[in-house]
């Protein structure tokens, strides 16, 4: 009978702590340990963030264990994030992924975090009917650092189609909160004051971009430019209108995220589409999402918002792929800030 791998996965690229055990593509825990001194600052501090990870991954891998209820030794492998993220906290996670492995007398597995919010979509949920996306298949991968639309012909066979020529879209958000007045950090914020809002109260025209990618810097500069202007007729605009603001800037960003995909369906001729990364949490666009998935009739695929922010199960679930196709790494990789091609 062939035996059920048991991996950790362990995540240090930003802010977030985060380590998971997975058995068999299940996950058997998952914590994270969140960092919230960064909020004081507007934004991560690097150095902060690597001493805390430094801090908080015994504890976290400790946690993990204990809710697994298994011993370390059942530990079959272990897997980190090796890019891209900020290099200091990447480093602390690298140096304690290493210890782990040599300490356990087992292979170390490398992960590319951007492809790793990818492979979330095959992580198995316990007694449940799962269903997966078949390769090839387009994603919309969306975060605080990316803006992609790859396509995924197999585990490891992945292609960039598009990205950004400027801001990430969850820099967009951020960026779009902060002129709004709300602070770090202002993607969840956007999306909370959305909620009672009119997406269609203020409209802001979208950018002009060739082929697949993406450009969000004009429509920040647009949406500056236009509450500047309402500000001096009126010192209580955003005040007043913050719901209706933040749902007609989320709308408008759904809007091109989703034309986007529209086209990469149509060049492609695949018609089946996951959603993935940080952003891939936000409301308004899983609800265009799906609404898109219906009037295309496309194969949808939305992960849950536990493994759509950063999180330590994606790293797990990629190592175990690696393992099962017999791919393993040396003690000597060296932790990469910038995305690399797949």
């Amino acid at each position: 009978m062939k035996k059920k791998l048991i991996v950790i996965g362990i995540e240090s690229s930003c802010d977030d702590t985060a380590v998971s055990l997975i058995k068999n593509r299940c996950v058997l825990s998952n914590v994270i340990i969140r960092q919230k001194i960064h909020k004081q600052y507007g934004g991560v501090v690097p150095e902060i963030a690597a001493r805390l990870h430094e801090r908080s991954l015994i504890i976290a891998v400790n946690k993990a264990i204990s809710y697994a209820r298994i011993n370390k030794n059942q530990i079959d492998a272990v897997s980190f994030t090796l890019g891209p993220g900020l290099i200091g906290p990447l480093l602390v996670g690298a140096s304690f992924a290493k210890s782990l492995s040599m300490g356990l007398k087992i292979p170390l597995l490398t992960v590319n975090h951007v492809q790793a919010h990818i492979l979330s979509h095959f992580i198995k949920k316990a007694n449940m009917n799962n269903t997966y996306p078949e390769f090839p298949f387009l994603c919309l991968m969306i975060s605080g650092g990316h803006t992609l639309i790859v396509r995924v012909n197999d585990f490891f066979q992945m292609e960039i189609l598009g990205s950004t020529l400027d801001d990430s879209v969850g820099d967009a958000f951020d960026k779009i909160a902060r002129i709004l007045g709300l602070s770090y950090p202002g993607g969840p914020l956007l999306d909370h004051f959305s909620i009672n809002g009119s997406s269609k109260k203020f409209r802001f025209s979208k950018p002009s971009v060739k082929g697949l990618n993406f450009s969000f810097s004009g429509l920040k500069s647009q949406v500056l430019q236009f509450i500047n202007k309402k500000l001096q007729k009126d010192s209580f605009f955003v005040k007043k209108n913050l719901s209706d603001l933040c749902a007609s800037a989320q709308n408008i960003i759904a809007e091109i995220l989703l034309e986007k995909v529209l086209k990469a369906t149509l060049k492609t001729g695949i018609f089946r589409v996951a959603l993935a990364g940080g952003v891939s949490a936000n409301n308004e666009i899983r609800r265009h999402f799906i609404l898109f998935a219906k009037k295309t009739k496309t194969g949808n695929f939305l992960p849950k918002k536990e493994y759509a922010t950063d999180n330590g199960a994606m790293i797990a679930i990629t190592g175990l792929l690696k393992y099962e196709k017999n791919i393993f790494d040396s003690m000597n990789v060296t932790p990469y800030s910038k995305l690399k091609t797949f």
